[in-house]
């Protein structure tokens, strides 16, 4: 396993190999949930911007109605000073305008007197309701209106009054009209919540004429396109209910068909415990399917290597601890000193072999744990393999048995590990060649590049390595010894070991026989180069 350091950096670079362009989970569920309450917002400011545009339209209309009106009683030379007569055909003009237009007609003089109003000659344009007697329904509409009003946050019109002594300076278009001789329109809300629209225009050496009308159908086409707009936003939501609905399936069932593999795994019933991968997924629900199931692979593979490693291991301490109680045993039957002296060092190695091993197991075991949590820097292995090389010289070689280490010149080799795990590495490699190297035999360690990675060959004239057994060589406890060597002086994990050691450090160990006709076995360690962007 390698360390942190770069096990997060291999999986990044994973995720964004493999997963920067998949459909994430986080749009879907944004899209479903934000396009309805856009789509909501939406058809408010919409309600908002409709009921506008016809108010703007009615006001306008309303502007030129009074224009008009004007126009028509100062055509019939009806100014202030006029006769009785005159004044009763302008009350009769007022009125047919007022029937005609449907709109509430009143005429003030240039001080703001009342002169004529239609609702005083029984014609009654504009009837305001009173809200408390209106049926359910409206009560009803007027609270949406008044929601839709906040929510969009229309302007709220002022609220429409009828004076009980009509003075024409108490309207704001009447004074505006007067003083300016401009055509003013003012939008009120009456009572009910319809608009009430007044409009003013001045009238040459007479005054000024105010048009009243309360335009409901404002209120009712609005609240029936309110109504079909609800329509469509009750398909929407209905619709997005259904896209959440499925949503959650897509989400919910494949996340308890995991949940589901993963109780089984933890369970431990079934051995072979298939966690779905989900291909078809490029979501992140994908990618944690396939996660899990390669996680549980991964700690299906450790479980069985444990439970070979444990087997392994109760075979290996079973010899020694045979042959221990075997020894001990016969100590008791033996008389002969010299019998007894035999025994005592068959005990004495068997005890020594237990030492070797357990302490070999115990290396072994934790290598893993160790690695993970190891932070790797730069080594200067051509350093480190020529100090070990030395050491090894100087404390003698069995059977004149050279060692020699080949190097270019001006060319160091820098990786990226742990020191001392690394030269663990190359001591197992020099030992193992020693064991198998005839008397007066050539060791050859020799270093090199190759691309980004640095190569270290450790040759030996040996009898080499068969072909079939080439892999073997690096299982746990497999020990093929020379005729030569004494019985236990090796654990058979040293191989293991090595390759645990440098498959930490994102390397690779093989074994090869040499092409030269010396022959022997060439065991080939390769290993980044430091800073090679890994």
């Amino acid at each position: 396993m390698a360390p942190d350091t770069v096990s997060q950096t291999s999986e990044e670079r994973e995720l964004a190999l493999k997963w920067s362009n998949r459909l994430s989970l986080t749009p879907r569920i944004l899209a479903v949930n934000i396009f309805a309450l856009a789509l909501l917002a939406g058809g408010f400011s919409y309600l908002d911007s409709f009921r506008s545009r016809i108010v703007d339209s009615r006001v306008a209309q309303a502007s030129r109605e009074a224009r008009l009106v004007a126009q028509a009683i100062a055509s019939a030379g009806t100014q202030a000073g006029a006769t009785a007569g005159q004044k009763e055909r302008r009350d009769l003009l007022v009125l047919s305008l007022a029937r005609d237009t449907g709109t509430r007609i009143r005429l003030f003089d240039e001080a703001g007197h009342l002169i004529t109003d239609s609702r005083a000659m029984g014609l009654h344009n504009v009837i305001l309701r009173d809200p408390d007697k209106d049926p359910y329904n409206q009560t009803v509409a007027r609270f949406l209106d008044a929601t839709i009003d906040a929510v969009a946050g229309a302007q709220r019109a002022p609220l429409y009054r009828e004076r009980d002594a009509e003075h024409g300076l108490d309207w704001p278009d009447v004074r505006t009209a007067l003083s300016t001789h401009a055509y003013p329109a003012t939008v009120w809300r009456a009572p009910d919540r319809t608009p009430v629209i007044t409009a003013a225009a001045p009238i040459a050496e007479l005054g000024a004429v105010m048009t009243t009308v309360n335009a409901r159908d404002i209120t009712t086409t609005v609240r029936a396109e309110r109504y079909r707009l609800g329509i469509v936003l009750l398909v929407v939501a209905l619709t997005s209910i259904a896209l959440s609905l499925f949503l959650a399936r897509t989400i919910v069932r494949p996340l308890r068909r995991l949940a589901r593999a993963a109780i089984r795994v933890r369970q431990g019933r079934a051995r072979e415990v298939v966690v779905p991968r989900l291909p078809s997924r490029m979501d992140e629900i994908g990618l944690l399917a396939r996660a899990l199931s390669d996680m549980s692979q991964a700690l299906r593979a450790r479980i069985d290597a444990t439970e070979s490693f444990a087997a392994d291991l109760a075979h290996e301490l079973k010899n020694p601890l045979a042959s221990l109680r075997s020894a001990v045993e016969s100590l008791t039957s033996v008389r002969k000193k010299e019998h007894r002296d035999q025994l005592l060092d068959i005990v004495r190695e068997d005890v020594h072999r237990l030492d070797r091993l357990i302490t070999d197991i115990s290396e072994a075991s934790r290598l893993d744990a160790q690695l993970s949590r190891t932070t790797f820097v730069p080594v200067d292995l051509s350093a480190m393999i020529g100090a070990l090389i030395a050491q090894r010289s100087a404390r003698g070689l069995p059977n004149d048995v050279q060692l020699r280490f080949d190097q270019r010149p001006g060319e160091p080799l820098v990786g990226l590990g742990d020191g001392s795990r690394l030269e663990r590495v190359f001591e197992n490699l020099i030992e193992n060649a020693i064991s198998f190297s005839p008397p007066g035999g050539l060791i050859t360690v020799s270093s090199g590049r190759d691309g980004t990675m640095l190569v270290v060959r450790v040759e030996d004239e040996g009898p080499g390595v068969p072909e079939n057994a080439r892999e073997a060589v690096f299982r746990r406890f497999h020990s093929v010894r020379p005729e030569s060597e004494a019985f236990g002086q090796h654990s058979g994990l040293g191989l293991a070991i090595a390759r645990t050691i440098v498959e930490g450090h994102q390397g690779s160990i093989s074994v090869e026989s040499r092409e030269d006709r010396l022959g022997g076995a060439r065991f080939v360690v390769r290993l980044p180069l430091a800073g090679d962007g890994r």
